[in-house]
């Protein structure tokens, strides 16, 4: 029986990509976007690769949309063995550059990127985890960043010392709490649950100037949610390695 992985935002970029390379893996693969049409756009290129693929509209800040993946998904497979939490947004500068947006940005900012960044990847993984759970071996992926990490952005040798996104860091930092609570909580069961870092790539998020394609990218993501029964538990990762919390 093929393993059956949803990944968020995934109609593009390195969530798409993921999608991608999981297929290519065999699993079937559910790709999700804030449209349907985008989404079944997503699933039709997968399919052309002879990928199982399935598109669900799915708006991570949508409750109604929330309760017809589950929906979906306990009627058609009963389970579900990867959940890629990919969706998210950087809104407090354009691209990755040198800035401080603590002293302007809006309280309508914060509340947005944290919307989708926390509080969306905490309801959705929540509402899931019935069927996380009947998978022999399921695997939550948390798509964070290295611009979470507290460790680096308190060290002025840090190559992100100088990119203080208000907004954007400390959701990320967030997210990586919830990875270790629910690692802890999930500890004596069969899920692994992780935080990756993707690296700085190209994509509409990173910006142009990122040093890593979209394939090298979905690398550390596509890792974690393959893991073996030996696999991180509870990490924040990337290629592999640890990073600093």
């Amino acid at each position: 029986m093929k393993k059956v992985a949803l990944i968020t935002g995934a109609y593009k970029g390195i969530g798409f990509e993921t999608a991608f390379q999981l297929g290519k893996k065999g699993y079937t693969v559910l790709v999700t976007a804030r449209t349907q049409q985008k989404s079944e756009d997503a699933a039709a290129k997968l399919k052309a690769e002879s990928i199982d693929a399935w598109g669900l509209k799915l708006d991570v800040n949508n409750s109604e949309d929330v309760t017809n993946v589950v929906t979906f998904l306990s009627e058609r497979f009963g389970r579900l063995d990867v959940l890629v939490n990919n969706g998210g947004v950087q809104l407090d500068f354009p691209g990755f550059m040198l800035g401080n947006s603590t002293e302007t940005v809006s309280m309508e900012i914060l509340k947005q990127t944290f919307e989708t960044n926390f509080f969306a990847p905490i309801a959705l993984t929540q509402k899931l985890l019935p069927l996380i759970s009947k998978s022999d071996a399921g695997r939550i992926v948390n798509v964070s960043s290295i611009m979470g990490s507290l460790t680096l952005h308190a060290d002025v040798e840090s190559p992100i010392y100088g990119i203080k996104f208000m907004a954007y860091n400390s959701s990320k930092t967030a997210l990586n709490q919830f990875t270790l609570h629910l690692a802890e909580a999930l500890k004596n069961t069969s899920i692994k649950v992780n935080s990756a870092h993707p690296g700085w790539v190209k994509t509409d998020l990173g910006g142009e100037y990122a040093p890593m394609t979209i394939h090298e990218g979905a690398k550390t993501l596509v890792d974690l949610s393959t893991l073996d029964e030996s696999g991180s538990h509870g990490g924040f990762i990337h290629l592999g390695e640890p990073l600093p919390w």
